[in-house]
Order: structure tokens, then sequence, then C-alpha cells
């Protein structure tokens, strides 16, 4: 049935009012596959007669062919008639009532038992109507009232039989009445239909209505029909039903026997239910069993399962029919295939596609191994049957009837997992392919897998259920996806044609292979790559035959040795590398042999006969092998120990020849098939103490030859006494051969007292080296430094001095450290003699530090290597002329004797070592005629910076007019003759200035202060003495601005003069008056030009 079908349309627009329901929910309603189901059972069955239609509290519209438990409202379709629905009559044959209230049938039972009936019994209340309407309402009522009591009785699962209005007394037993025998035979008529419907209801009924019930349902069914019918009993048995029975007997009428009948019946029904409901209930116990297992369990329990189905079958007397056993089969069918969807989350199965396809496709594979588990067990049960008793038990029904929705779905499972082998085969997301087009073939599989990844999405995103057979959506796009799957295959095919092309080895070529990976299964693939695979194949047995080519040429070769490794241990070492080789050329073809057809039996059979060229190869190196190692073994087993060599030395003989020895011999115990002839085999036998003992030999000879080429001559009369013993010690071992017992515990006896001279004389010679090496780290410390950009004392100096205290303890503590060391009486001539040389040290030490620190104050000193001012002076100005500060004649060369005094203090600072020689370093330094030299060198430089002052104050005093000159003096003359007078002058006329000759001063001294402006601040004399001329140019100032402020102060006088006498009346005839000598105007302009300004002008302006 369709949801589209014409019957539905009267249902949906009353349903839509009366269940007030929207469009939407309509549709959904009608398109679900269960619904319509029922609605197909109502219209196309005639012995479904109601339909019950209502809302659940979620708002979800519900229905059932049965009345559901206390709803809030129930729609019910009923049919007037047990007829087929059509078109034509759907109008005239269902009746569609609604149903209100929480206990509808309830209340209706109540109303007519006690009210309507009472009331209609009462005659008191029925006189006026029409002679029988009244009988005929109650009887009505009754009727109304019984059918209540059976449809809330069959909603509650049991069955109801009505009794009459009235039951016959022992009077009526008698003499029975018309109306009466008329109601009980109704009644008998009403309970053989009602126990009809019973008995013809069949658990098959659901699955011939197109639903998938499962076993529990065909429990249910029995379990109810067994109660039922021990209910039906129970009221058959009943006195009522007694005296119904008596009297229907007594009238002699024709329902007695019908009476009996049902009851025969009903007998025969609950056999039947009681003999299912014993046999079905192992069956139950088992099936819940499984419900609990995790599905992957589920596949151990279809043997127990399929067992319990056959006791069913073998014991039960009423149901070893064949229709039965496959209802039972398809109900069990349809619980392992719901359990299937659940497990694999039905619509959700396509999303594992882009999720975890691996994951999906193993619950797929046992899902479908569970299911034919099932069916296998099925198998062997019918089998089973077959051979039992002579077949008289066995299923005789075909096995489709049983398995066909499980082998669709089995079918359905079977493309899905398709889908899925596509999905895993098709890794290209870890593609990379190197080369020249390496770029170019990444990219283009790149793009093949996104288009890939896009189909995947489109089947991962589809709206239908996948697992369900009977919907043919994803037949239809599964079938689009292989057709587009096949292009990619094409495009990935001229992909690796482009890339295998490209390699010239087989190991490149099977990389390649490998990164595809499993889509290379693909037969179109495997089939059109077919000649990249023959060449791939060729490859590799090229490469096995340039390894035999190699191993056939070593015997025509001179065998060649090495530093390291014999050439016999070579010869089999390369052996061994080319059979490396040519196992991981076959190795890797493996990988890739299934691609290649009828081709790995040949490159095994070369393999195997490089195999056989190495065996034999290395079979001959071997014994010419072990020929040698017995004589070279001989050969060094009957050499000494020891030997004496040139200038006190001591040697291993033959040194190079037993490492040689002993390496083959280590390189022979690796190679165990190796026979060795008896001098080999005692030298591999006592290999390893062998070993140890030259380890342990060359380590003393070592120690010893350090000892005796290093010896300072005056450290060797401190350990010639024990140097003599060890090399007595020593000698003891030239009388020692390889071959002699316990060479190994002789030379460990001497290895102690050996290594502990050594050890002795070594850290003596150590802290030698320290010591000389801190006095040579002396030079570096800074005495003289730059703070700021001058030379002065500080912090840095202070440093040096506690760096040098701090090493001369160090020193001090080394030198008793090696007094312990050497065991040393500290009054011997030995001893002395040592001190004086760590006291030389020291002072060598200190002798270049001062020569590095006079070297930088002397260079530092020098025009040409300057590196700057080295020090600082300033020419201060003063009312008697010029003069610097310090003084250059003898501040300056106190100065430079400070600054070498503190060089030389250095050398006081470390004590004398030498118990010989008198007085401290810095008295004997202070004798050095290189110091010496440098430091006359440094005073030498103070003549020639003076004489460079001396002109630099000379070309300064230039000005010396301003500071010697009587101002006072020169004013006068300036006023009495407008200017300065020559020293030849002697009688001149006077002539008072004009204001131009003050205009002329002013600019005069005006430029003077410009030249003053332009002096530098500071002069570098003899490129190490700064002059700093900043407190000279300040002081020149000072005095230029006192020689125009006293020419400006007697203008600003007269000016100031003249403004006072004035008044507003008179002003053109003073002003007359005064222009003949300083116009007003114009000099108060020139006052303005040198900043000076008239406060009284400013004062009349105002006013």
């Amino acid at each position: 049935m369709e949801a589209n079908d014409t019957r539905l349309d009267l249902l949906r627009r009353l349903l839509l009012q009366s269940l007030q329901l929207d469009e939407d929910k309509w549709r959904e309603l009608v398109t679900e596959k269960k619904n319509l189901l029922y609605f197909n059972s109502l219209f196309n069955s005639r012995e479904s007669v109601n339909l019950f239609l209502w809302v659940e509290a979620d708002s979800s519209v519900s229905m059932s062919l049965d009345f559901p438990k206390k709803p809030n409202k129930v729609v019910c379709v009923t049919k007037t008639e047990k007829e087929v629905i059509s078109a034509d009559n759907v109008s005239r044959a269902l009746l569609i009532e609604d149903l209100h209230g929480e206990d509808v049938l309830s209340f209706i039972t109540a109303l007519t038992q006690e009210v309507v009936c009472p009331l209609l019994s009462n005659p008191e209340n029925n006189g006026e109507w029409a002679p029988g309407a009244a009988e005929e309402t109650l009887n009505f009522m009754e009727r109304l009232k019984n059918e209540a009591l059976v449809m809330k009785a069959r909603q509650e699962g049991w069955t109801f039989l009505p009794f009459p209005k009235h039951l016959p007394d022992d009077k009526e037993l008698k003499s029975p009445a018309i109306k009466l025998l008329h109601a009980c035979e109704s009644v008998i008529i009403e309970w053989a239909g009602l126990v009809s419907e019973l008995l013809q209801q069949k658990p098959s009924q659901a699955l011939l209505d197109g639903f998938k019930p499962e076993p529990s349902e065909e429990f249910n069914f029995w379990n109810s029909r067994l109660k039922n019918l021990q209910l039906i009993q129970q009221q058959m048995i009943s006195s009522k039903a007694q005296q119904l029975a008596s009297y229907l007997q007594s009238a002699e009428g024709a329902y007695c026997f019908i009476l009996k009948q049902i009851y025969g019946e009903v007998q025969t029904g609950l056999q039947e239910a009681e003999d299912a409901t014993q046999n079905l209930k192992p069956l139950q116990e088992k099936l819940e069993e499984t419900e609990v297992l995790e599905y992957s369990q589920l596949r151990d329990s279809m043997a127990a399962v399929m067992e319990k189905i056959n006791q069913v079958w073998m014991n039960s007397h009423f149901h070893c029919k064949p229709c039965w056993i496959v209802v039972l089969l398809q109900e069990i069918c349809n619980l392992f295939l719901d359990r299937s969807r659940t497990f694999l989350r039905g619509q959700e199965v396509m999303r594992g596609l882009l999720a975890d396809p691996a994951k999906v496709l193993e619950d797929i594979q046992v899902v479908t191994l569970t299911l034919e588990k099932f069916k296998e067990k099925y198998i062997q049960c019918r089998n089973h049957l077959e051979k039992q008793d002579g077949g008289s038990r066995r299923w005789e029904f075909p096995s489709h009837l049983v398995f066909s929705q499980l082998d669709d779905f089995l079918s359905r499972m079977i493309s899905i997992q398709e889908v899925y082998s596509i999905r895993l085969q098709f890794q290209l997301e870890q593609v990379v392919l190197a080369g020249g087009r390496g770029k170019m073939w990444t990219d283009a599989v790149e793009e093949v897998y996104q288009d890939f990844l896009l189909q995947l999405h489109l089947l991962s995103d589809c709206q239908y259920d996948a697992s369900e057979p009977t919907d043919q959506s994803f037949p239809l796009q599964a079938c689009s996806f292989q057709e587009y799957v096949l292009d990619l295959e094409a495009r990935l095919v001229s992909i690796l044609k482009g890339t295998l092309d490209d390699c010239c080895v087989s190991s490149s070529a099977v990389k390649i292979l490998n990164m595809f990976g499993q889509v290379l299964d693909r037969p179109l693939i495997q089939e059109q790559l077919r000649p990249q695979l023959v060449r791939l194949v060729d490859m590799v047995m090229t490469e096995l035959d340039q390894v035999e080519a190699l191993i056939q040429s070593k015997t025509s070769k001179t065998d060649v040795s090495s530093k390291f490794r014999s050439s016999r241990a070579i010869t089999l070492r390369w052996t061994q590398q080319l059979l490396l080789r040519a196992h991981n050329v076959l190795q890797n073809f493996q990988t890739v042999q299934h691609l290649c057809v009828d081709s790995g039996e040949l490159v095994m059979q070369k393999f195997q006969k490089i195999s056989a060229l190495v065996v034999e190869l290395r079979y001959s190196v071997r014994l010419d092998w072990s020929s040698k190692l017995d004589r070279d073994s001989a050969f060094i087993l009957e050499h000494p120990l020891i030997k004496q060599q040139a200038k006190g030395m001591m040697g291993i003989p033959f040194r190079d020849k037993l490492e040689t020895m002993l390496s083959e011999i280590k390189q022979v115990s690796w190679e165990r098939d190796i026979e060795l002839h008896p001098q080999a085999a005692q030298l591999l036998k006592s290999r390893c103490d062998i070993g140890k003992s030259y380890q342990c030999l060359s380590h003393m000879v070592s120690c010893y030859n350090q000892v005796v080429s290093g010896t300072l001559p005056v450290e060797l009369p401190l350990i010639q006494e024990q140097q003599k013993e060890i090399k007595q010690s020593l000698l003891e071992l030239t009388n020692q051969k390889w071959s002699s017992e316990g060479v190994h515990e002789l030379v460990e006896q001497k290895r102690e007292s050996v290594t502990a001279f050594f050890a002795m004389v070594n850290e003596a010679r150590a802290n030698m080296a320290t010591m000389s090496q801190i006095t040579q780290g002396w030079v570096e410390l800074p005495l003289l430094q730059r703070i700021g950009n001058f030379l002065q004392r500080g912090e840095a100096t202070e440093e040096s001095y506690s760096q040098l205290r701090k090493d001369s303890e160090e020193v001090l503590r080394l030198t008793q450290e090696n007094l312990r060391l050497y065991a040393a009486d500290d009054t011997s001539a030995s001893w002395y003699t040592y001190l004086d040389h760590v006291d030389q040290l020291v002072q060598d030490g200190l002798l270049q530090l001062l020569l590095r620190s006079l070297h930088f104050l002397s260079d530092n000193m020098k025009p040409q290597s300057s590196g700057g001012a080295l020090l600082q002076v300033s020419l201060q100005l003063d009312s008697t002329g010029s003069l610097f500060e310090p003084s250059l004649e003898e501040d300056l060369a106190d100065l430079l004797k400070s600054f070498i005094d503190d060089v030389y203090s250095a050398a006081s600072l470390p004590p004398r070592i030498s118990v010989s020689h008198h007085g401290g370093h810095q008295e004997a330094l202070r004798e050095n005629a290189d110091l010496m030299a440098l430091e006359q060198e440094v005073m030498q430089h103070l003549p020639e910076v003076r004489e460079e002052a001396a002109l630099l104050k000379a070309r300064l005093d230039n000005f010396s007019h301003l500071w010697n000159s009587n101002k006072r003096a020169v004013m006068q003359e300036f006023l009495t003759y407008g200017r300065k007078l020559k020293p030849e002058e002697e009688e001149v006329a006077e002539t008072p200035p004009t204001l131009a000759d003050f205009q002329r001063e002013i600019q005069s001294l005006q430029k003077q202060m410009s030249s003053v402006s332009h002096l530098s601040k500071n002069e570098l004399l003899h490129g190490w003495l700064q002059v700093e001329l900043k407190p000279f140019k300040d002081a020149l100032h000072l005095f230029i601005h006192n020689w125009i402020s006293m020419y400006t102060q007697h203008l600003l006088k007269l000016v100031r003069h003249s403004m006072s006498r004035r008044s507003v009346d008179e002003e053109q005839d003073e002003d007359k008056k005064s222009s003949s000598n300083f116009p007003l105007t114009e000099t108060i302009m020139l006052l303005e030009t040198v900043g000076v300004e008239v406060p009284e002008l400013t004062t009349l302006l105002q006013s």
C-alpha cells in the first residue's frame, strides 16, 4: 500500500480535525512502513475489523489493531462489515468514532449497569412507552454493556463470556420460556464467536501482514493464549455456566451440542497452548541470554539456539509442523537482523566511510559471519534430522522460506562491504612521488584522491538506511559510485605508467607500487599495468645477474686487505653483503609478487643459484684462511711480551701483527663454520686473556714511555729512583712469551705499580702545567685602564691586584702538592732547584705583565699609534693671563710616575718561592733593561708635549690685549682722540669720537667674539694629552662682553641724559642741537643692534 492511496483521504480529513494534526504529521504517519502495514491490514484483510489511533505524550501519533491502554483520546476506525475496503465503499464501510476519557469502557459499563438498566427495568419509568419499546431498549443496553465488557477484557488481554440478563431458576428449568431460551441460545452463539475468534488467531498473522515480528511476540502470544483459555475455562465451569448448560439440556435445545463443542475446543486449545508454552520456554530463556551478550559474542551462541529449536521440533505434540517451525525460524531471523542493524547503527552505517572505515568494515564482517554461522547451524541441524530415525522427523520445507530476508540482508552487507573495501583500497593520502616529474605525478594523485573523497561524501551523507534490503536507493548510488571508481582507476593507471617508466632500478618501482598499496589489487589496474610489471621483473633479473657476475669475478681478482680487516674477512663480509643485496632484491620483489603472475619461480631460481655460488666461494676462503691463521698464530705465540728500545723506551715486539691476529681471531669467532688448526685454536681459546694482557701491557708501556720522554731536567732527580725500579720490573717481562702460562696474572701484577707511578708523575706535571698557565695568564690582567676616555686609577687595577694574590696562593699550594707527590725532601738540593724553576715561572709571568702594561702606556703616547687622548688638562684664564691646570711642568710628570709605580707595585704581590734568591720580584724587575727602557721612553714624551702646549698658548695670546689693557685708560683715550693712539704718536690733536667711531669699536669686538666662538672645545697635543679649552673660552667671552659693555653703557648714558632734558615743546630745537654730535635715533638703533634696550624710550612711546 502506498502513502498516496485514495482510500486514505477520508481518514486524513477526519484525523486532521479530530487529533488536531498538521499536514507534516500526517505525512510522517503515512510514510512510516509499520503504519502502512496497519492500514493495509485494515483495508485489504477481512479479519481486521478495528484500527485505533491516538496521540502520545511526545505529540507523535501511534496506531494499533488493539485498543491502547488508558489513552486520553482514541480515534476508533471500525468496519461495518467484514469485507475488503475499496475506493468505492470506503465511506459506507468505515465507521469513525472518538472515544474520550482515561477509561471509556469502564464508564460505559458502569453507566449501563448501574444507571440505565435499573431505570429501564423499573415499570414506573416506562409506563408511557409503547408496548415492547422499553424491553427492546433494555435489551439493547444489555448488549451494549456486554460489548463494553468484552472489549475491556480484550484490552486487558483476556476474553469475557457474557451471560443472559436473567438466568433460569428451578421453576424455569421445568417449563422453559421461549424468550429466555432465545436469550441463552444468543449467548451461546456469542460464546462460539468469541472462542472461535480467539482460536483462529495465529502467531503467523503478523508475518502474513508484512510485519517483522520477533520470537518474543511468539512467546507472548502463547503465554497470553494460555492465560486467556484458562480464564475461559474457569468461566465455563462456573456456577452460572453450569446453570445455563442445565437449562439448555432440559429444554433439549439444539445449542446444547454447540456448548459442548465450544468446551471441547477450549480444552484442545488449552492443551496446545500448554504444549507450546512448555516447549518454547527453554528457547525463550536461551534467546534472553543472547540478548545480554555483546554482538561479537553472539556467534558462539548460534549452536545452542539451534539446538533449542530442534528440541521444540522433537518434543512438541502440536507444533511439529513445517509451517509453524518456519514461522519460528523467521522470527528468530528477524531478531538477529534487528540486532545486526542496531550493531551497525542503521542509517549511520555509511557515515563510517569518512570517519573509521576499517572499524565499520570489521563490524560488517562480524555481522556477516554471525548470520552465516546461524545458517550453518541450521543446515547442520537439518542434515542431522534427515539422518535421525530414518528421516521421519526431517524438515520438508525449502530453506528460502526461512532465510529470504536474511539472504537479502547478507546480499546488502556484501554490497556495503564492497564499497568499504574500495574505500580502504584507495588509501592515497600518503602518496608522495619523487624524481624530476614527481611533483606533477603527486599533484595528479592528489586530484584523483580528492575526487574519490567527493564521491565518498555523497555516499556517507545519504538519508536512507543502507542496511535495509527493501530500500533500493543504496544499490543505485553504489552502482554509480563503482562506475566513477572505474574512471578513477583509469586515471591512476596513466599516472602509474608514467612513474614506473621513470624508474631505473627495481627498488624504486617496488617502492612506488607499495606506496599505492591495495589499490593495485583492482583487476582493471593490474591488467593495464601488465607491461610495466613485466619490465619490473626484467629489472629484478638484471640486478640479480649483476650480483652473480660480481661473485663469479671474485675468484679472478687479487684479495685486498685493509688496516682493520684481513682480505679473507673482507671477502667473507663482501660475499655476505652481496647475498644480502640479492636477498633485498628478492624481498622487495616478493612484496609485489602477487601482481607479477608466473614470475616468482623464475626469480627464486636465480636467487638460489646466487646463494649456491656464495656458499662455494665462502668455503674456499675459509679453508685458506684457516691455514694462514695457524702459521701466524705460531709466529706470535713464540715472541716475548716486551722489548727494550732506544733512548730508554719500551716496546711490544710485532705489535701490528699481534693486533691483526687478535682482530682476525675475533672475526673468525663470528664465522662459526671455520675449522681451525691447533695453533690458531689455542690462540682463539686464550684470545680473551691475550687481548686483556695486550691492552694492559700497551697501557703500561705507554705510561712508562710518557714518563721517560716528558721528564723535565728539574724533575728527573726527584723521580729517578722510582723510574729505575719500574724499568727493572718491566724488563722481567722480556723473558716471557705469549704462549707462557700465567702471562695475564704476571702482567696484572706489574700494572698497578706502573700505573700508580704514571699517575703520580702525570698529576705533578699537570700541576706544573697549571702553574705555568696561571703565570702566563697574568699578561692579560689590566693594570692600566681607561675610565671613560682617559687613563685613571680605578677598580680594574684593584681587581688585578686581587687576582695576582689569589693566583700566587694557588701556585704555592700546587708547589706543596708536588712536594707531597714526589715524596721529596724539602731541604734537598734537587727540591731547591725545582723551587727555583717555579720561582722563575712566576717572575717571567710578572715580567710579561709589566712589559705589556708599559708598552700600553708607551704606545698610547706615540702620535702615530695613539688610540686617543690618554690624559687631560684644562687651560684656565684669569686677570694675570692663561695657565694649564694641572701644571705641565711638575704635576704631569708626577702623574705619569704614579701610573708607572702602580705597574711595578703588581710585582710585589707574589711572594718569592725560591730559597736561594733574596729580595722581592719588584726589586729584581726594577733592574730589568727592557722595563727601564720602556719607562725612559714614556718619560721622554713629556718635553714634546710641553713644546706643543707652549705653541698653543702662544696662539691664544693674540687675545692678550683683552685682559692686559686698562679699560679705563683705553676709554679715556678713545673719548679724547676718537681712536687708540700708536706708540710713536706723541702730540695729537684732541678729536672727540663720533657715533661711527663707537660703531667701529663695537664691531671690532664682535668680530673677536666670533673668532673665540669658533675655537674648538679641546685640543689634542702629541696624540695623547687633551687640553680642555672651554674654561678659557668662557673667560675670554666674558672679557669681550665687558669691553662691549663699556662702549654701550657710555652711549646709553648719553641717550638717557639727552632724553631727560627734552620736553614736548622744544623737541625740534633739541634735535637740531644734538644732531651735530650724536643723533638720538641713530644712537638708539646702534644700541639695539648689540642687544641693548633703552627703557626710557619704551616709557615715552607708551605715553
